[in-house]
């Protein structure tokens, strides 16, 4: 029960790390007119949901056998990776989709200032990634190392985020010219396919 307890408590902390962060990113995203930005909040908003069904597949996973279930519900656990699977490929497909549509549509760069967002989401995101994967290990749970590669896969799209907005920002300032805004775009495209890739992996 007490590795349950632990593996619960990770899901806790990714859930409440990955709100406030989804939060603060969305709303980086709108002002600073990054859609990198915003595609990497809805990232995050997707580990809020996945966390709470591993947490959930824990919880169910460390009753009791019963009538029903006289081996136990330790499948639980397994079909909670397998539903967080299927929500990372739901956000690489919306992400993707709004992504080519931003790509279309000229727009000015995005603000310089949420280069320094996106370094603050991608340290946090690091570590709370080595945190969730040292639990996982130790107690032997597939869920809560899936929730880990969530907060590893948030903290690699923020990574391509920041690039395409330094892109798009340095491009607009030496070179001039709209195109280079969509550089932030591209790199939303580029979070989608990390997105959709972890999701296939899981």
């Amino acid at each position: 029960m007490a590795l349950h307890d632990r593996g619960i408590r990770a899901a806790q902390l990714g859930l409440l790390a990955n709100a406030v962060l989804a939060a603060v990113k969305l709303v980086a995203g709108i002002v600073g007119n990054s859609y990198a930005l915003i595609a990497d909040a809805v990232e995050s908003m997707a580990d809020v949901v996945g966390s709470l069904i591993v947490w959930r597949g824990l919880a169910v996973a460390a009753l009791p056998a019963d009538e029903d279930h006289p081996f136990g519900h330790g499948k639980a656990e397994a079909i909670a990776a397998a539903a967080v699977s299927v929500l990372l490929f739901g956000a690489a497909a919306g992400v993707a989709y709004e992504a080519v549509q931003e790509i279309r549509t000229p727009h000015r760069p995005p603000a310089s200032w949420t280069l320094l967002v996106l370094a603050l989401v991608m340290f946090a995101k690091w570590v709370l990634a080595r945190r969730v994967e040292a639990v996982g290990a130790a107690i032997g749970s597939r869920a809560v190392r899936a929730d880990a590669w969530h907060h590893l896969s948030d903290a690699i799209t923020s990574a391509a985020a920041f690039i395409g907005i330094a892109v798009a920002l340095v491009g607009s300032r030496v070179y001039g010219g709209a195109q280079w805004a969509a550089a932030d775009d591209w790199a939303a495209l580029v979070a989608a396919g990390v997105i959709a890739y972890n999701g296939w992996r899981l």
